[in-house]
Formats: structure tokens, sequence, C-alpha cells
């Protein structure tokens, strides 16, 4: 692992489904060497959701402020975000990013054919191969999105969180894990990411949850880097602390080996390090 790396997916009691200490959280990152950290908390507004993901911002800032008076000089500790696209909410969501501040601000797909994709009956109405397919076009509808904003009133999302969780899902349920039957709806997702002005991320989660390659994959950073991608950010979307930084090795090999650097980000601006 570089020293260089911040870890820019993660989450803590702050998160409606974590219960871990920002403490150890950023204790952890110090261990492992890295050069920073960006807490992405939920903000869901999906029906089904909106009274688990209680979201507090006047807690999760004051608690961003004190790990910085207390570790700020070992590390940079950054306020983000995490946003589930919900295409018919998304006027709540601008409204809300317009009046909160963060380091960095993620999109993320959670959802196929109108639920969650993580409930297996959801993958019973028809097969992994559709499902993982709506699942993308949904991801594509996410960066569509981004794109237009950006043309009305610039970036307002900086990052692209885990563009093929479907796989996931298909290799929990049904043993697989593939998405390259899906390359053209793929390069599509990351043309308009490019055109967006929006940094897909290497999600390393995926490898310590049965799973042989991260979301995306190598063919897909690959893709990626041929369609003229430049950086990629990492974040290892821990729900505990140990899980911080995990698999980032193998996310740095994979950025080398196609000529791609790591995005970081800080007050909304980014910059791109060597891996």
């Amino acid at each position: 692992m570089t020293v260089l790396f911040q870890d820019q997916h993660l989450h803590s009691r702050h998160s409606f489904d974590s219960n871990a200490d920002p403490v150890a959280n950023v204790q952890t990152a110090i261990d492992k060497g890295l050069s920073g950290l960006i807490f992405t908390e939920h903000f869901d507004i999906h029906p089904d959701d909106w009274k688990e993901c209680v979201y507090n911002d006047t807690a999760y800032t004051e608690t961003i402020q004190i790990l910085r008076r207390d570790f700020g000089t070992r590390l940079f500790i950054g306020k983000g975000i995490e946003i589930c696209f919900q295409p018919d909410h998304m006027a709540f969501i601008l409204d809300f990013l317009d009046h909160h501040e963060f380091d960095m601000v993620m999109l993320s797909v959670h959802y196929a054919a109108g639920q969650a994709i993580h409930h297996r009956d959801l993958w019973q109405s028809t097969s992994p191969e559709e499902m993982t397919r709506q699942y993308l076009q949904n991801v594509l509808c996410a960066t569509q999105f981004c794109r237009e904003l950006r043309k009305n009133r610039g970036r307002v999302f900086d990052v692209l969180g885990h563009l093929d969780l479907a796989k996931r899902y298909t290799q929990r349920f049904f043993n697989t894990y593939s998405v390259t039957p899906f390359g053209d709806l793929l390069d599509e997702i990351l043309r308009t990411c490019l055109d967006a002005d929006l940094i897909p991320e290497i999600n390393t989660s995926s490898l310590r949850q049965g799973l042989q390659e991260s979301m995306p994959g190598p063919d897909t950073v690959l893709r990626y880097a041929r369609l003229g991608g430049r950086a990629m950010s990492v974040g290892s979307d821990s729900h505990r602390s140990e899980d911080i930084g995990a698999g980032f090795d193998v996310a740095a090999s994979m950025l080398r080996a196609v000529n791609l650097r790591a995005a970081v980000f800080q007050a909304r601006q980014c910059e791109f390090i060597s891996p």
C-alpha cells in the first residue's frame, strides 16, 4: 500500500447500517499508513428506507470537527456523503446539497426495477442477467443525470460509487459475478462519467465478501483507461473499523497496470496522485 492513498468510502455510527467508532476508523487509517480518509455517511430517502436511514448532519459535523482537532496533524479527515440515486427525489437531494458542505459527494445506485438489489426476491422475478442489465441501465440514468447537471450548474456529484454493485448479489445468490457481457453498456456509463466530470470508484469491499475482484474489476478499469479516463477514486466501503484500507494493494496494482492515477478530494477539489 502506498502512503499517498486515501480511503474515500467508509461508514461509521453516523450511518444506519454501521456501528463503527469514528475514532477507531481514524486510528486504523493511521496504523495502515493512509494519508487520509473521507467518511461517506449514507443519505437515503427512498420511502422504504427513510425511517431507518436517519441522517443527522449536526452530529456528523461535530464528530468530524473533533477528529480533525485530535488527529488532523497526522492525516486528512474528510466529511463526505453517499447519496443514493432516487430519480423521484432528486430535487430534494439537490436542495439538501446546496445547503450543506462536504469534501466529496458520492452518488451510488442501490436499486433496480424499483427495489433495493440486496433483496433476494427481486432476483427471482427474472434472470440474473436481465436484472444486472436493469441495474446497469439505472446506473447509466444516474450518470446521464449528472451530465445534465454539469451543463446547467457545474459538477454536483464527484464520485460514482461501485458502478457494478449488482455482481455482489449475483455472486451471493447465483455464484456468478461476470459483467463482461455488458461491455457496451459499461462503456456508455464510463463515457458519460467522463462527460459529467464524475470519477468512478474502485470499491474494494467485494474482495472481502466472496468475490474475486473489486467493483469494478480489471476489465472495466481497463475500459475506462482506453476511453480516456485519467484517475479513479478508491474506497473500502468499510462498515467496520478493521476494514479501512482493505484491498488497497489490489486497487493500486490495477491502477498502475493501466497507467491510471488515484483521485483524491478535499473541499470538492480533485487532485490526481500516483498509486
